[in-house]
C-alpha cells in the first residue's frame, strides 16, 4: 500500500521551515524522478497570491512581477543522489553528538533544506504584496545530480532565458550558512602517450607508453597549485590526475597510455584560458580537452550582493568546487552560493542538515528581501 506524499501546505501556519524541510524530502525524487515534488511544490506556489507560475518540465518557477527596480533571483534543485538500501527515508530528527538538533535522510543536506527555505520565503514574499522592495524569482529545477545535458536549469536557460533574468541570484546549495561567491571552473583532458606492442617477453621489439607517462605523473606531483584573487576572494586551483588506463593484456607492451586530468580553475580566466595552462603544463604531450565548464565571479561588489553579505554577519568564502552559479554567470547574473548543510554530509548514508541552519538561513534572506523585523 501506497503512502500519499506528504503535503506543502504553505498556507498552513503550523508547518515551519524545518517540518517544511521533512516533508519536502519525503517525496522522494531522485534524479529523473522529480515528477511528485515538482507537483507539490508547483501546487505550493500557486496557492500563493501575487506569483506568475510557469511549469517547465519538472522545473518550476514562480516570480513576482512589481516593476521594481531591482529582481533577485533564489534558486535550488528537487533532485537527489539514489536513495541507499535500507532506503534513508523517510526524514528523523534527531540529536547528533556534535551537530546538535538535526534532520538525517536524503536530501536533507544537499539541498532540501535550500528548497524548503525557498518555499517559506515564498509564503512571506506573497504575504508582503507591494510592500516588497524588490521583485523576486524563485526556480525549482531538476536533473542537477547528473549529467550536464540534463540540467533543468540549462533547460530554462536555453528554452526561456527571460524567466531568470536577474540582477543578482542566489544558489541555495549548502554552504553551512556562509556566503561561497562564485566558483572554480572546471576542465578534463586525456594525455596521451604512444609506444610500439610487443611480447613482453621481448619488450626490447616495442617501446612502453605507460612507461612514457612517468614525466606526465611527475609534472602533476611536482605542480603548485595557483591562488588567484577574484574581487577580492582568493580561489585556490587544483590540477590533478584522475584516472589512468594503458595496455590490453598482461603478456603485451602497452602502445597507448591516457592519463585524465581535472583542473579546478579560477574564475579569472574562461575555460580557453583554462586550456592554453594546461597545454602549457603539459608541453610536448599530446593533450586533448574532453570536457570544460567555465567558472563564475563572485559579483560580491554589487549593491544587492554587498547587502546581502552584511545581512548573514560572515565574512564570504570562495567556491571551490564548480556549481550552477556558473550557469547565472553564463546569463550575466552575478550568483553566489548559500544555503543550509555542510557540504560533508552531502550525499553521504546518514545525510543530515542542522535545523538551526534552516532557519537561520530563513531570517536572512528574509531579512534581506523584506527588511528588518521580517
Amino acid at each position: 500500500m501506497s503512502v500519499p506524499a506528504p503535503v506543502l501546505d504553505l498556507a498552513d501556519p503550523a508547518i515551519d521551515v524545518v517540518e517544511l524541510t521533512r516533508r519536502v524530502c519525503d517525496i522522494p525524487s531522485v534524479s529523473g524522478d522529480e515528477r511528485a515534488l515538482a507537483d507539490a511544490v508547483e501546487s505550493a506556489v500557486r496557492a500563493l497570491p501575487g506569483l506568475e507560475v510557469t511549469r517547465d518540465g519538472d522545473a518550476v518557477v514562480a516570480r513576482t512581477v512589481l516593476g521594481r527596480g531591482e529582481r533577485v533571483l533564489l534558486a535550488g534543485h528537487l533532485d537527489t543522489v539514489p536513495l541507499t538500501d535500507p532506503p534513508n527515508l523517510p526524514v528523523r530528527r534527531e540529536q547528533h553528538p556534535v551537530d546538535g538538533d538535526v534532520l538525517v535522510g536524503r536530501g536533507t543536506c544537499d539541498m532540501k533544506g535550500g528548497v524548503a527555505v525557498q518555499l517559506a520565503l515564498a509564503r512571506r514574499v506573497a504575504a508582503a504584496g507591494a510592500a516588497n522592495r524588490r521583485d523576486v524569482t524563485f526556480v525549482f529545477y531538476d536533473h542537477e545530480e547528473v549529467e550536464a545535458a540534463r540540467n533543468g536549469l540549462g533547460r530554462l536557460a536555453r528554452h526561456r532565458p527571460d524567466l531568470l533574468a536577474a540582477d543578482f541570484a542566489v544558489l541555495l546549495e549548502p554552504s553551512s550558512g556562509i556566503v561561497e561567491g562564485g566558483c572554480n571552473g572546471t576542465l578534463r583532458a586525456e594525455v596521451t602517450t604512444t609506444g610500439t606492442a610487443a611480447h613482453s617477453a621481448r619488450p626490447w621489439r616495442g617501446h612502453n607508453a605507460i612507461h612514457d607517462a612517468a614525466p606526465v605523473l611527475a609534472r602533476l606531483a611536482g605542480h603548485v597549485p595557483r591562488e588567484v584573487d577574484v574581487e577580492g576572494l582568493v580561489y585556490r586551483e587544483a590540477l590533478n590526475a584522475v584516472l589512468i588506463s594503458g595496455g590490453i593484456a598482461t603478456n603485451v607492451i602497452p602502445d597507448r597510455c591516457v592519463v585524465t586530468v581535472n583542473y579546478r580553475f579560477a574564475p579569472a580566466v574562461d575555460a580557453a584560458g583554462a586550456e592554453a595552462y594546461v597545454r602549457e603544463v603539459f608541453a610536448g604531450f599530446d593533450v586533448r580537452v574532453v570536457d570544460a565548464a567555465d567558472g563564475a565571479r563572485p559579483g560580491l561588489h554589487l549593491p544587492a550582493a554587498a547587502d546581502f553579505v552584511a545581512r548573514t554577519g560572515t565574512a564570504p568564502l570562495p567556491k571551490y568546487g564548480w556549481t550552477d552559479v556558473a550557469r547565472f554567470s553564463a546569463l550575466g547574473v552575478p550568483a553566489v552560493n548559500y544555503g543550509p548543510g555542510d557540504n560533508a554530509t552531502a550525499h553521504a548514508d546518514d545525510e543530515r542538515c542542522r535545523t538551526a541552519e534552516v532557519e537561520q538561513c530563513l531570517e536572512v534572506l528574509s531579512g534581506w528581501l523584506l527588511g528588518a523585523g521580517a
